[in-house]
């Protein structure tokens, strides 16, 4: 586990350098405390920071190969390294350490560019091929490490982070407008945007490579949704064997490590597999709220504890209370891009919690998309029963009801209010602008209106994407475009930011690419069976968990932000987002905010995510946009909140 970054000069200008990889890396130096490496050669300019988690001694990066002409840099694990060493070995490749990452090397040496599709890991990785001057940069099959990357007519930039890239001459940071655009409506930034203009990232499953002074970008990899033909009870026995096999292959470490425990099915499953495959007690970390008011709703400390019960673990738990506000500038530094998911904050508290006692960590994260667990999911199963109610009584009775419906997903009661407006208000929409209103986090009309200048033609990713699926069923159409949208760019990217700025290694065993294709191959009506979410999971681990935590109610991983900021956080929001800081950025309409936040204090609707996407945008262009240092942002909010 590392950071990578470096460089490609295509000409003269580049000013590549030792001291400019250096630079790059001392950025980063959060992810690779253990380690550092560079490496110049012709126009190629390659570095790393490490976190030695396999082969704490030999692991020293650059790796080569047997006559260096290939060298290598990789953050990430690659779970196969040993069958693949032994494949290679008798294949005659020598090899000089006992390191995951020197597999790359030999099976490029052996495969060439298609060396990416034998490698079962989480990695961004930089292989340079002095032979024939061919430099290659590569994101694993989910988008687990994240890849930023530069490029003019002089130089090409890379870094696992894009605050690194800006440690060279070559540019500086600006707010890309259709980024910022993207942002409003999502939530987070989706590849190949980044919210800096001209740094993209790289998309998931791809590799650029860089020869001859051009640059190419080739996708690897995608999941075949070629359905099997198996009974319900083959693919319960299915599913549970590749799940054991993904959580016992991601166990190998040289280190201390142990697991996040929420107490919901993936974590769950992910530790009592854990159990069976350790022979000391798991270690499990577990994060909770106060039990006043919404900490109530997110609190989920009980049942974490019932699991580490279960299966005997050494469990430790956190309380998280509404005093987070000196977090927040550290924590959107470390996120390089501004976020309205407030699980970047529980995931930093939790893993600098764990980061005491371990140096690895396995989480759920993917269980939702890969086996159908969201909300929305659900969708089309009730649009079937509510297409049967007549036309003129859904047009002139419910859509008026449901437009007057109060909203907060911080009570139970205004919650189930939420869902239900949001499914009939959108429920006459065609199925990709059904899910697009399910995911936006403001509306069209909204974002238009909150714009300084209103919207000039953006682009529509989820839209395109779902175009793209032709006869696809809807399960599938929609987990495809969570897959190459928000699983990378929103939840993987919070935990890798958040579990690296601890200087933890997560791994994210329910995304395995060998239990994603599997789980690709499956029958939607398996996943989601009489509107039950997820259940032929539930029915693969009855012999593992309790029927109680396998059929409780979904909570989300996130703060009751929401809750907060009609409160605690109220005087931190009214300063941030006052109509006179919003004007000064030039960026937002100031009005327009004013309306939204105070929709929110009356519960006329519920505009958590896109005031938390306010709030941190505002924060985050306070330091990487005007320049200011984190601890002088947060003397600031601090000031604020009195």
């Amino acid at each position: 586990m590392c950071g990578i970054h470096g460089g490609y000069a295509f000409s003269g200008a580049a000013n590549l350098s030792v001291e400019v990889l250096e630079a790059m890396g001392m950025v980063t130096q959060h992810r690779g405390p253990d380690d550092s490496g560079t490496f110049l050669d012709g126009p190629a300019a390659i570095g790393m920071r490490r976190l030695s988690i396999i082969d704490l001694e030999g692991g020293h990066q650059p790796i080569f190969n047997e006559d260096q002409s290939i060298a290598v840099v990789c953050n990430g694990e690659i779970y196969n390294f040993r069958e693949l060493r032994e494949k290679l070995i008798a294949k005659g490749h020598q090899f000089s350490t006992h390191s995951d990452s020197e597999v790359t090397v030999h099976l490029y040496e052996e495969y060439g560019i298609d060396f990416l599709s034998h490698l079962n890991g989480m990695f961004a990785l930089a292989l340079w091929d002095r032979n024939r001057q061919r430099l290659i940069i590569a994101r694993d099959r989910l988008g687990i490490k994240p890849l930023y990357y530069y490029r003019d007519d002089n130089v090409l930039l890379f870094s696992t982070e894009a605050k690194a890239i800006f440690e060279t001459s070559h540019i500086s940071p600006k707010l890309d407008k259709t980024a910022c655009g993207l942002y409003v409506q999502l939530g987070y930034v989706p590849a190949p945007w980044s919210i800096y203009e001209n740094v993209k990232k790289l998309p998931v499953a791809s590799c650029m490579i860089i020869e001859q002074g051009q640059t190419r970008i080739h996708e690897y990899w995608r999941p075949d949704y070629t359905q099997k033909e198996m009974s319900e009870a083959e693919w319960k026995r299915a599913v549970l064997e590749q799940l054991e096999q993904s959580v016992a292959s991601q166990m190998v470490s040289d280190v201390p490590f142990g697991a996040f425990l929420s107490g919901g099915i993936d974590s769950s499953l992910v530790v009592g597999l854990m159990a069976k495959h350790s022979r000391e007690p798991v270690r499990t970390y577990a994060i909770g709220f106060d039990t006043e008011g919404a900490g109530q709703l997110y609190n989920e400390l009980p049942y974490a504890k019932q699991v580490s019960e279960l299966f005997s673990t050494q469990h430790k738990e956190i309380i998280v209370k509404p005093d987070v506000v000196h977090l927040l500038p550290k924590l959107l530094w470390h996120m390089d891009e501004p976020i309205a998911d407030t699980a970047f904050i529980t995931t930093y508290l939790v893993s600098e919690f764990a980061r005491q006692d371990v140096t690895m960590i396995l989480s759920g994260v993917g269980g939702d998309e890969l086996f159908g667990g969201y909300r929305r999911y659900q969708g089309e199963y009730y649009q079937r029963y509510y297409n049967m109610i007549p036309a003129w009584l859904r047009k002139y009775v419910l859509s008026p009801v449901a437009n007057a419906l109060p909203s907060d997903r911080h009570s139970k009661w205004l919650n189930y209010s939420r869902l239900a407006k949001s499914f009939i208000l959108t429920a006459e929409l065609p199925l990709d602008k059904r899910y697009q209103s399910y995911i936006n986090i403001v509306s069209d009309a909204m974002r238009a209106e909150l714009l300084k200048g209103g919207v000039e033609t953006l682009p529509t990713p989820v839209i395109d994407l779902f175009a793209k699926q032709g006869s696809l069923p809807a399960l599938h159409s929609m987990f495809e475009v969570d897959r190459l949208t928000q699983l990378p760019d929103d939840l993987l990217m919070l935990t890798d930011k958040m579990t690296m700025a601890t200087s933890l290694e997560c791994r994210v065993p329910l995304l395995d690419h060998e239990l994603v294709e599997l789980a690709c191959q499956m029958p939607s009506e398996l996943k989601i069976k009489g509107g039950v979410l997820k259940y032929i999971l539930k029915e693969s681990l009855t012999e593992l968990l309790p029927r109680e935590i396998l059929y409780r109610k979904k909570r989300g991983f996130g703060a009751p932000m929401g809750a907060w900021i009609k409160r605690e956080l109220l005087p931190l929001m009214k300063g941030l987002l006052s109509v006179e800081q919003v004007e000064s950025r030039g960026v937002f309409n100031g009005q327009v905010v004013q309306g939204l936040i105070n929709d929110h204090l009356s519960n006329k609707s519920d505009n958590t995510d896109i005031l938390i996407g306010l709030l941190n945008f505002e924060i985050w262009s306070k330091m990487m946009l005007d320049g200011q240092a984190p601890q002088e942002v947060e003397s600031q909010l601090e000031r604020m909140s009195r």
